[in-house]
């Protein structure tokens, strides 16, 4: 039996998390956490906002999954990492904020950390077959795949809220619109697998069938395909290293494509890169100041492409000094949301 801590229980990655959960009975929720919706009785442990820390020490899990959105979920994070807990990571921006002091964590903890994304799930599975040469994520464009600057100035959160393929909470379906979700993902991949961010390619990829892509140093490329379903990579991270089934239907194959990703227009992904090329506590400040931007957007205090806008100008005033412990980063997500000239 596992002992699941379940943190962010009822967001979109988090109710997928129960079902998956109340499905196999070698899983047990144990305790659980949501941003400010009350979760009494879905668990013996329960806590709603403020710091999951000591809840986590009361619980004494074997897993922890946590789902919560943004910088937030940087505490329980290294909560996992220090003390060797399983962590199943649905939270990229606390790895791509925290990146080497999440690392060194986790050296000390000695614990696993299984990516929940869906692209890092799929390259986690591809690349148990070797070491990668360099690895492929994909995005499927989001809704506004193909328009230009100028068609994208008058976009609506309404209209941005629409993915074509994925259900998702309002702030990774908007960072998909803007494809700074794939930039997370990319500073994500780096640290998770090691690989240097030239080695690193985004394809766009409309259907979402194929999550992930690793090449191999004799030149196989190993895929990883499955209906877009979060269920699939929330069950293989709770259950590692085994596979259970799940209600996901099989997937039909079919014709595939792929292009590349226009980085004039969504800009948020090459300033992801040079964010996480620059180092330091460059990606904190990205995550942060486009956490606030996105916000301003769905308040329509800003518009669309503005976010992008918002984002450069934050990484063009810090200094991106490199965090010695947990304090410092935090006080570096600290400056950087103060930074973001939103209204």
């Amino acid at each position: 039996m596992k002992r699941i801590a379940l943190l962010g229980a009822t967001g979109s990655i988090g109710r997928q998390a129960i079902e998956v959960i109340d499905a196999n009975p070698e899983l047990e929720l144990v305790a659980a956490t949501s941003g400010s919706h009350p979760i009494e009785g879905l668990a013996p442990l329960t806590q709603s906002g403020g710091d999951p820390t000591e809840l986590l020490d009361r619980a004494q899990p074997d897993v922890v999954l946590n789902a919560v959105v943004g910088f937030a979920g940087l505490i329980p994070t290294m909560w996992a990492l220090e003390h060797g807990v399983t962590l199943a990571l649905a939270n990229k921006e606390s790895l791509v904020a925290a990146g080497r002091l999440a690392l060194e964590a986790r050296a000390r903890g000695k614990g696993d950390l299984i990516p929940v994304d869906s692209e890092h799930s799929a390259l986690f599975q591809c690349a148990l077959h070797g070491e990668p040469e360099s690895i492929v994520l994909t995005a499927s464009g989001g809704p506004f795949r193909g328009l230009t600057a100028d068609e994208l100035g008058s976009v609506t959160p309404d209209e941005a809220l629409a993915h074509p393929t994925w259900t998702m909470g309002p702030k990774i379906t908007i960072d998909s619109a803007t494809l700074a979700n794939k930039g997370l993902e990319v500073i994500e991949a780096h640290f998770l697998f090691g690989v240097p961010y030239d080695r690193i390619e985004v394809v766009i990829h409309p259907p979402s069938i194929v999550h992930g892509l690793v090449r191999f140093r004799d030149s196989a490329v190993i895929a990883h395909l499955g209906n877009p379903d979060m269920r699939v990579p929330i069950s293989y991270a709770l259950t590692y290293p085994d596979r259970v089934p799940t209600p996901v239907p099989p997937l039909e194959l079919r014709t595939l494509e792929f292009h590349e990703p226009d980085l004039d227009t969504f800009r948020m992904l090459p300033l992801a890169r040079e964010a996480g090329e620059r180092g330091g506590t460059f990606p904190c400040a990205y995550n942060a100041a486009n956490e606030v931007a996105v916000q301003a957007f769905l308040e329509r205090r800003i518009g669309f492409l503005d976010i992008a806008g918002a984002v450069e100008d934050v990484l063009d005033r810090v200094d991106g000094s490199p965090a010695r412990d947990l304090a410092e980063l935090v006080e570096a997500d600290r400056r950087a949301r103060e930074l973001v000239p939103v209204a």
